[in-house]
């Protein structure tokens, strides 16, 4: 089930640098909020900002009570449990339990490239947050559901940290919990901050190729995405910077780039660090001779949301760990 999600994820990915790119707000623009007075559990009364415009830039009406949340999105549902809604949660897609253990048993899943929009709708659910995966091909598979009245929120895949952190702001601000995304958010900039002033600081760059997908079918991004921008911040280069957003690379390319360290997040197959060190026709390549073939966590490293840090924080201790031995644990 595992190596089936992982091969339809790299198989998709391209797809949703597209969908990020899709006609609407710049994945890195705040949302339009609209004000609302609520209560909090102390008695007292705050403001809460509601947005009415999703990540897409699609307009969207949000109820001011959420108490009836689908998550098709991963990162999504990840997020909230992080808020402590997931008791909220009334409906996630198939990959989403995998990711969270807070959500409630036998909860309705659904295909997130194959949405069975009458059952969504007979959910009653008060917002649907889905993110590009779910618009792959022509036609909306969410009109209908729209159509009923039910508020469903689009979440692009951001190419940025900055388009990152927005996104977990508008999925706070959605749920009642923008104060505790406002510190998720500042704890992560804090992380990469920190790691940004270490990485300035390296002059000696290593060479980096970082393998979504494992040789000989490699998949991996050049710039456009956030976790470019995170080799960027740790002081690295990323050995396909000349590239734009998320792409094939040819055996004989990655081999010819000659990369200083390998980084990897397949988590599909046995042994992919020792698989990639006995590649056939790789002996020659720098990070095979010198040993530097390092795993960092799928989930971290796939999931645009504020666990980014965590691979951030990995990636920087496997390309230099001298610099960044103060993160080691």
């Amino acid at each position: 089930m595992m190596k089936k999600f992982m091969a339809t994820l790299t198989a998709v990915a391209m797809l949703l640098s597209l969908a990020a790119c899709s006609p609407g707000a710049d994945s890195s623009s705040p949302s339009s909020p609209s004000s609302t007075t609520t209560e909090t559990s102390s008695g007292t009364s705050t403001e809460t900002q509601l947005p009415t415009k999703d990540r897409a830039g699609n307009d969207i009406v949000v109820p001011e009570k959420v108490t009836a949340i689908v998550s098709l999105a991963p990162s999504v549902t990840q997020l909230l449990s992080d808020l402590g809604v997931a008791d909220k949660i009334i409906g996630v897609d198939t990959q989403s339990p995998m990711y969270s253990n807070q959500l409630k048993e036998d909860l309705p899943q659904f295909d997130m490239m194959n949405i069975d929009a009458e059952t969504l709708i007979a959910l009653k659910p008060d917002i649907v947050f889905v993110s590009g995966i779910s618009y792959v091909g022509s036609t909306d598979p969410l009109k209908s559901v729209r159509d009923a009245g039910i508020c469903v929120v689009d979440i692009p895949s951001s190419t940025s940290l900055e388009g990152v952190q927005l996104d977990n702001q508008f999925i706070g601000d959605c749920v009642g919990k923008s104060e505790e995304v406002r510190k998720i958010n500042d704890n992560m900039q804090a992380t990469i901050d920190e790691i940004s002033a270490i990485g300035k600081t390296i002059t000696d760059k290593k060479t980096v190729l970082f393998e979504i997908a494992p040789s000989p079918s490699i998949y991996s991004f050049g710039k456009g995405t956030f976790l470019h921008e995170m080799l960027e911040v740790i002081g690295a280069e990323n050995v396909l910077a000349d590239q734009e957003s998320w792409v094939a690379v040819s055996e004989e390319s990655a081999i010819a780039a000659n990369p200083d360290v390998i980084l990897t997040n397949v988590n599909y197959t046995a042994d992919p660090v020792g698989e990639a060190k006995a590649a056939e026709g790789w002996s020659e390549v720098n990070a095979v001779k010198n040993d530097q073939i390092f795993q960092i966590d799928n989930a971290a490293s796939s999931l645009p949301n504020h666990h980014v840090v965590d691979a951030l924080i990995q990636m920087a201790i496997a390309v230099y760990p001298d610099e960044y031995a103060a993160y080691a644990k």
